[in-house]
């Protein structure tokens, strides 16, 4: 029942929009699905951190030093805005996305830094996951084990999104339709840093 619960429970953190969901929907519609797919695997490997880091105790010292947090906290969010200028600056060139030379290597580590980055994860594996161990259970075993179903469901819900927006690519990137989706996909971006900004302060 509380496997059950802890589903739920990361479904719904997964479909509010943050930061992960706003840079892989713009990597989809921009790069294409493949590039965005890297993306995928970036994320989901910063998830697998974020899981290690809590299954060991370390997130719990990250949790407990303001200075840490603060410096994680704030390179999330300079990190997005660099994200953001990147694709305005983008969209101003009118490059296509054909011509992007970004490696499948360099937006993996892109989707990576975009995710560890990010100290709600963290703080979800500090604060939420432990609620869910049983008194039975190992407690290491146990939160390796929640920190697996969460990296799937979190990963399963970005492969929707990606392909979703890699569906809705053609149309929204047509003709001078493209110029203005790129802006809004960097305002987006913009207000995904904004967000991790306010929503993670203490």
């Amino acid at each position: 029942m509380r496997t059950v619960e802890f589903v739920i429970t990361v479904l719904l953190l997964e479909l509010t929009p943050g930061p992960n969901m706003a840079y892989l929907a713009a990597l989809s519609l921009t790069r294409g699905r493949r590039a965005a797919l890297a993306g995928v695997v970036g994320v989901a490997l910063g998830l697998v951190t974020h899981a290690a880091l809590s299954a060991l105790g370390i997130g719990v010292l990250v949790a407990d030093s303001p200075l840490i947090y603060e410096a994680l906290r704030w390179a999330g969010v300079a990190f997005m805005l660099f994200l953001a200028w990147e694709g305005w600056q983008g969209a101003n060139d009118g490059v296509p996305e054909e011509t992007a030379t970004s490696s499948a290597g360099q937006l993996l580590l892109r989707g990576f830094i975009t995710n560890v980055l990010n100290p709600k994860s963290i703080m979800f594996f500090v604060a939420v996951v432990p609620g869910f161990l049983t008194v039975q259970s190992n407690a290491t075993a146990r939160l390796a084990a929640l920190g697996a179903l969460y990296v799937s469901i979190a990963t399963a819900v970005h492969i929707a999104i990606v392909l979703l927006a890699a569906e809705l690519r053609p149309w929204l990137l047509e003709g001078r339709r493209s110029l203005w989706v790129r802006r809004a996909l960097s305002l987006l971006l913009a207000g995904a840093a904004a967000w991790l900004a306010f929503s993670t302060s203490r």
